[in-house]
């Protein structure tokens, strides 16, 4: 096995010698000898054949009890699938004999239970699609055309152009990983950094009327305004954008002019409050005995939570805590029409990838709050399929 360019980025190659007992397919030992397979991108790396070189699945679980699929068996493990946060997750597996790119979650203690999903139909395909992903993320490339431009329209159009190449690559039968990709990554292409605001965000105008509908919204005035709440971007956006009274797991409360947290709890003396519980407005609830509050000062968003007594960021502020919410709702309606949450765990892997490109506080697990214990609210009920909020 050789390599050329720096490291991570450098490109793995295989002489022939070393493919021989491994890959018979023509095209795949043509493209593993020839340009290679990269190091680590966005979604995907091949790290780990720079340590094991090619290996199968039946070498890598030792399945002593002969509990592997025989399908699984002779299968090569060439790389995985990164996780939102970095480690390796799914592991990509390579036919050698048709050059199929699948992925499988390995157990070790039940490989009876390990099963293959579609990747990929080549490793040239793979390679394209992974560049193109990585490319509509960073806004270089074939998607440079996007920096600066924001809206519904630059996210429909970037749906469509990434769509479109995964749908020529895979005969239209484009696989849920890359169908996720294609539909989900350009909403983060909705909003642009905050300059009129004075926010995070510059969500379009009439951006949550038209995904809710302007009756499911809730706009407040001055008077519902606690005194502590003295942050003026916060307060122009609840007056003037407001929130939708409920989505999935949040649920906004308009019975009474808001209170901070010191003020809703008035009536249970002994409940216990965060330090600075009086600048915390609470602006509703999400599950699990969640109040949803914003500093009055900063105007940072965050959870907290009564049965666990721990403060924990949530979101960087309105603007972004407002993108949540339109994101969860679309990915909900999109379901419908695309079949998202047939792949659940690649879907919420995809949305924290989403959420992250626009407030990277929100799943950043560094604590930054007295108390914060690294666990963050959206990416653990993204991740729930139990409790299915994603499913439209």
């Amino acid at each position: 096995m050789g390599t050329t360019g720096t490291t991570g980025a450098a490109v793995i190659t295989f002489t022939e010698a070393e493919l021989d007992r491994y890959v018979t397919h023509a095209p795949t030992r043509r493209w593993l000898t020839g340009p290679g397979l990269p190091g680590v991108g966005g979604l995907l790396t091949f790290d780990a054949l720079r340590a094991d070189g090619l290996r199968t699945v039946g070498d890598s679980t030792g399945d002593p009890q002969g509990r592997l699929a025989a399908d699984l068996r002779e299968q090569l493990v060439i790389g995985g699938l990164v996780g939102p946060a970095g480690p390796e997750t799914e592991s990509v597996l390579l036919d050698g004999a048709t050059g199929e790119i699948t992925t499988a979650y390995f157990f070790h203690a039940r490989p009876d239970l390990m099963d293959r999903r579609p990747l990929a139909p080549s490793l040239e395909t793979l390679v394209r699609f992974a560049t193109a992903a990585d490319e509509l993320a960073a806004l270089r490339g074939q998607f440079a055309a996007y920096a600066g431009r924001f809206g519904p329209e630059a996210v429909a159009e970037a749906t469509a152009q990434l769509l479109a190449l995964y749908e020529s690559g895979t005969a239209g039968e484009v696989p849920p990983f890359w169908r996720l990709a294609a539909v989900i990554r350009p909403l983060a292409l909705i909003a642009g950094p905050g300059t009129r605001s004075g926010l995070a965000l510059d969500l379009p105008p009439r951006l949550l009327d038209e995904e809710f509908g302007s009756r499911a919204l809730a706009r407040f005035e001055d008077v519902d305004f606690p005194s502590a709440l003295t942050h003026e971007p916060t307060r122009r956006f609840l007056r003037e954008v407001g929130l939708p009274e409920e989505c999935v797991w949040f649920h906004l409360d308009t019975d009474a002019p808001l209170p901070t947290l010191t003020e809703h709890w008035a009536d249970d003396p002994d409940a216990p409050l965060p330090e600075g519980a009086t600048r915390l407005i609470r602006l509703g609830h999400l599950l699990e005995d969640t109040s949803l509050v914003v500093d009055g000062t900063t105007g940072a968003v965050l959870a907290w939570s009564e049965s666990e007594a721990a403060l924990r960021p949530l979101n960087a502020d309105i603007s972004t805590l407002a993108f949540t919410l339109w994101l969860i709702h679309r990915a909900r309606s999109l379901d419908t029409d695309h079949a998202l949450t047939e792949a659940y765990d690649q879907l919420a892997a995809t949305m924290t990838r989403t959420l992250t490109a626009l407030d990277p506080l929100s799943c950043d697990p560094t604590p930054s709050v007295a108390g914060d214990d690294g666990w963050r609210y959206w990416p653990g009920v993204f991740g729930d399929e139990v409790g299915g909020g994603l499913y439209g």
